[in-house]
């Protein structure tokens, strides 16, 4: 079962509906609002904590333990970071070199849009290379 120890999180306006975006990657859009991750090489600044609509304060988990909307199957282990929707993808090293890696999964998800559990540390992304 997902799980979640908040560790640095914060708050922007949301600059989009994200109601239906909770636990996935956002981030900052150039008018200081955070937005859905829309590619797999964007750089994330966290997890979407809560599901707020565009105007309202969207709360994004940067560091700590979170549950993670899955693109598809996770496995314990697994090196983390964005899909292209915002959902947590599986990256691997040496191969998604233009990707960033924020996280490591720590419950997995049997398939897309299941609730897995990982670390997220969007302080120091760095590319899966």
């Amino acid at each position: 079962m997902a799980f979640e120890i908040p560790g640095f999180t914060f708050t922007r306006v949301a600059g989009a509906d994200l109601s239906s975006s909770q636990y996935y990657f956002v981030k900052l859009s150039t008018t200081d609002t955070v937005v859905v991750c829309a590619a797999a090489t964007d750089i994330p600044i966290g997890i979407l904590q809560n599901a707020p609509t565009s105007g309202q304060e969207a709360t994004i988990m940067v560091t700590g333990i979170s549950k993670v909307s899955a693109d598809a199957a996770l496995a314990i282990g697994q090196l983390i970071g964005t899909a292209a929707d915002g959902q947590a993808d599986a990256k691997t090293v040496g191969t998604d070199t233009t990707q960033y890696v924020v996280g490591n999964v720590l419950v997995a998800a049997g398939a897309a849009g299941e609730m897995a559990t990982t670390t997220v540390n969007c302080l120091n992304p760095h590319r899966a290379a």
